[in-house]
């Protein structure tokens, strides 16, 4: 066996022994074993993955697109035949949001993790999507849908799962826990052995697993095996933060959570080093980034300080607060990068907006999101209080200023093109790329102030939406992902130096000095700018002239750059 192995196999031991002891280690160590052998996954000889440049993400759901006319044509098939139509060569890789059977929370309450919904399609129809682009899986590991087996089990006192959930006194003092939501953490449960008070971290339907029992872990990391072998690249780890409970802490970020993402790394790099692991932890960028551990955790993490602060910066048209998070950002570790998005199928955070903005401009944020039809979800505080969590808004929505704002286009594709930019791998959620409104009668229908954001769409409405009002931002923005994928000094790898050319100005150098690196300018104000030379704004680069990638234009080393309202200039810049 190779040496890095045998180090892996080490550390692995070592995170059995602090998560279980000394005598149930190497127990864990025998199944893990038995349990790759079982699977045969190490026989798969993929190289480690390397991020790059093309690499572009797409977030969408199974049902994205649905037509209840067809009973032939499933939903997993129909965004198969659009995305192979419309977005093979803007993206590398689709993010499927949670495709399992469930109950509630539009698939995050799983009722059982190793099935397809058959509402969706079948296992056939992700493999044959896999085929258009690498696929990341949901790995909703934090909790489990009280309509599960696992649950059923609990409540008859079927063994092991009568021990896979975290029953607490309801008398326990459980003010120091840090809730996401402002719903009871206790949920009380009848069984024939009497009523146990249950965790549930987000909801009364989410109950939460019990990592403590070392059966858990294998259950899931049974599901992670079956899940590379179904044909997943990527892996998201939902809600990890709250994985690990211990009463009297936070329960959030504790040092076993870090653990068990240190062991399933190590378990991915030893029989799947082609898996990424990306880590969902909606929190202040500081603990959001202990999730790169010291490289030996996630591979990426999503870059949550971003989706709101953006916001800020084009509805303000204030750049300073932007550019002086962007130049205190430091690199991920070696192998591992951000990733870029501005919306998901979740509302856009407010918690990542700590320290970045002071409370008068995070309240003005909340108001305008108010204003253009938005809600806001809120969180319980151990003070009993409650505050902001997200606002729950679609991005296209956010940003426009009023229904016929003549700029909301141009400042909705400024936010998106920021977000490519930026050090990182850049993802995009299906609705922003059609510019989706906000669904009230969605959320009207669920009760539930996320479903603004999670519009599906059907063929007819689509065809609609491309030639219609949102025609023009689908176009320009499939065509800025086109550009990006072939340009090195996008890579992740890539340096990035924030520059503060003037102020209502956001500016990047992207690569290492020399022809090809690309200097981005956004203008994320309604006014037109003149800016100096692009040769004054890179003097060390030693340029003459440069191409703005967007427009096909070249500028000479002494010409002003113009900017119109929240115009994007991509300039490749050229040879002394």
């Amino acid at each position: 066996m190779r040496l890095d192995k045998l180090l892996r196999g080490k550390a692995m031991h070592d995170a059995f022994e602090m998560l279980y002891g000394a005598t149930r280690a190497e127990q864990c160590m025998q199944r893990l074993n038995s349990m790759s052998d079982r699977y045969g996954i190490d026989q798969l000889g993929k190289p480690p993955r390397v991020l790059t440049e093309a690499d572009t993400l797409l977030i969408t759901y199974g049902d994205m697109i649905r037509d209840p006319a067809s009973e032939t044509h499933s939903p997993l098939r129909l965004l198969r035949l659009f995305f192979h139509e419309q977005l093979r060569d803007a993206f590398s890789m689709i993010h499927l949001l949670p495709f399992y059977p469930y109950s509630s929370d539009d698939g995050f309450s799983v009722k059982d993790y190793r099935a397809v919904d058959p509402a969706l399609g079948s296992w056939k129809e992700v493999l044959a999507l896999s085929q258009e682009a690498e696929l990341m899986f949901d790995f909703v590991l934090n909790h489990v849908s009280r309509e599960s087996s696992w649950f059923h089990d609990f409540v008859r006192g079927v063994a092991p799962y009568r021990d896979y959930f975290i029953a607490v006194d309801p008398g326990a003092d459980l003010s120091g826990v840090t809730r996401p939501r402002d719903l009871p953490l206790l949920t009380p449960v009848s069984t024939g052995r009497g009523e146990y008070h249950l965790w549930t971290t987000f909801s009364s339907d989410q109950l939460d697993l019990n990592y403590a029992n070392p059966d858990v872990l294998f259950d899931m990391l049974d599901v992670l095996f079956q899940y590379i072998v179904q044909g997943a690249s990527f892996i998201r780890m939902d809600a990890i933060a709250y994985l690990w409970k211990e009463i009297g802490t936070t329960c959030i970020h504790l040092p076993q959570t870090h653990q068990v993402v240190k062991l399933f790394r190590d378990v991915v790099d030893m029989i799947a080093p082609h898996v990424v692991l990306l880590t969902e932890t909606n929190v202040p960028h500081v603990e959001n980034v202990s999730y790169f551990g010291e490289g030996d955790e996630a591979r990426m993490v999503y870059q949550f300080a971003l989706p709101p602060l953006l916001l800020h910066t084009l509805i303000a048209e204030d750049a300073g607060p932007l550019t002086d998070w962007a130049a205190a950002l430091q690199p991920p570790p070696e192998g591992c990068a951000f990733l870029n998005f501005t919306a998901s199928h979740d509302g856009i955070g407010v918690r990542p907006l700590e320290g970045l903005l002071d409370a008068a401009r995070i309240e003005a944020l909340i108001q305008h999101a108010e204003n253009r039809g938005g809600k806001v979800s809120r969180k319980q505080n151990s003070d009993g209080s409650k505050s902001a969590y997200e606002l729950n808004i679609t991005y296209y929505n956010a940003l426009g200023t009023s229904d016929d704002d003549p700029h909301r286009d141009a400042r909705f594709l400024c936010s998106q093109l920021i977000a490519m930019s930026l050090q990182g791998v850049p993802a995009v959620y299906f609705n922003s790329l059609l510019a989706a409104p906000n669904d009230d009668a969605l959320v009207e229908a669920t009760g539930r102030a996320r479903s603004i954001n999670r519009h599906k769409w059907t063929p007819d409405e689509i065809l609609h939406a491309l030639n219609n009002g949102s025609h023009p931002v689908f176009t320009r923005y499939i065509q800025a992902l086109r550009i990006r994928r072939c340009q090195p000094a996008f890579s992740p790898q890539s340096p990035q130096q924030v520059l503060a050319p003037a102020p209502g100005v956001f500016a990047l150098l992207r690569g290492e000095p020399g022809p090809g690196a690309v200097l981005c300018i956004f203008n994320v104000t309604s006014r037109s700018r003149v800016l100096p030379p692009f040769s004054r704004m890179a003097p060390a680069y030693h340029v003459e002239s440069a191409v703005d990638l967007l427009s096909g234009k070249t500028l000479g080393a002494g010409q002003s750059v113009r900017l119109a309202p929240f115009q994007v200039r991509w300039l490749r810049l050229g040879s002394a």
